[in-house]
C-alpha cells in the first residue's frame, strides 16, 4: 500500500470497544474464512471537545493514551465490505483497548517515542517503536478535526507498525483459542482471547483469560 497524503480514516462503533482483558469476539459470519489479523496501536483519548484545531494545539485536547488491538478480518475488510473497511473492522468487541489511560504529564517519553508490539501465543509477531507512525498523534487528532467535532471520551486508533499476519508469507491467521497481547512502553498491555461464537451471545464478552 502507497504512503498516504492523509491518515486513512474508517469508523469502528461503540460496541467494537471491550476491556484489556476480555475475550475477542468472532462471529459466525466471518468464520468461513480464515483471514482474521491483529493490529497492535497506539491509541488516543480525546479530553474535550476540539474542532478545527491546529496540529500545534492537538495535545491539548488529548487526555491520555492507551495500548488497543485493531482487529482486522481482510476478507470482509478489503472484499465484502463494498469498498468501506468499517464491516472487516467494526464487530463486537473488536477493539480492546487499555489496560488504563496515561495522562501526558505521566507518559515519561513523547508519544512518537515508545517501544510497541504484538505478542501471538507468546511468541513476538510486532516489535516497533511508534516513531515509525506517518502520521504523528496530534497530526492525527488534528485531521480528524477538520469539520467534524471530536468529542471528550473518543477513542482514536492510530495505526498499525509492519509485522501484521496478512503481510507475512505465508499469511498469519488468528485462530480460535488464540492468546493476542499488544504492549506499549509505558502504558501496559492488552491481553485477550480469540473465541469463535457458537451462536448469538449478546453484545458483551466477559474476560476470560
Amino acid at each position: 500500500m502507497p504512503i498516504p497524503t492523509n491518515p486513512i480514516l474508517f469508523y469502528k462503533p461503540l460496541t467494537a470497544l471491550t476491556g484489556p482483558f476480555s475475550s475477542i469476539p468472532v462471529p459466525q459470519l466471518v468464520q468461513s474464512s480464515p483471514e482474521l489479523d491483529y493490529e497492535c496501536e497506539l491509541v488516543v483519548i480525546i479530553g474535550r471537545a476540539a474542532k478545527n484545531i491546529s496540529t500545534s494545539k492537538a495535545s491539548d485536547y488529548i487526555l491520555g493514551y492507551s495500548v488497543g488491538n485493531d482487529v482486522s478480518h481482510r476478507e470482509w475488510q478489503l472484499h465484502q465490505g463494498g469498498g468501506q473497511w468499517s464491516l472487516g473492522k467494526g464487530f463486537d468487541g473488536w477493539a480492546p483497548f487499555g489496560p488504563g489511560i496515561v495522562s501526558p504529564t505521566t507518559l515519561l517519553k513523547t508519544p512518537e517515542d515508545l517501544h510497541i508490539f504484538t505478542k501471538l501465543n507468546g511468541h513476538v509477531v510486532q516489535d516497533s517503536s511508534t516513531k515509525d507512525m506517518i502520521f504523528s498523534a496530534a497530526q492525527t487528532v488534528s485531521f480528524l478535526s477538520q469539520g467534524t467535532t471530536l468529542l471528550p471520551g473518543d477513542v482514536i486508533f492510530t495505526g498499525t507498525p509492519q509485522g501484521v499476519g496478512m503481510g507475512r508469507k505465508p499469511p498469519l491467521w488468528l485462530k480460535d483459542g488464540d492468546i493476542v497481547e499488544v504492549g506499549l512502553e509505558g502504558v501496559g498491555s492488552c491481553v485477550n482471547r480469540v473465541r469463535f461464537v457458537k451462536e448469538d451471545d449478546g453484545i458483551a464478552s466477559k474476560a476470560e483469560i
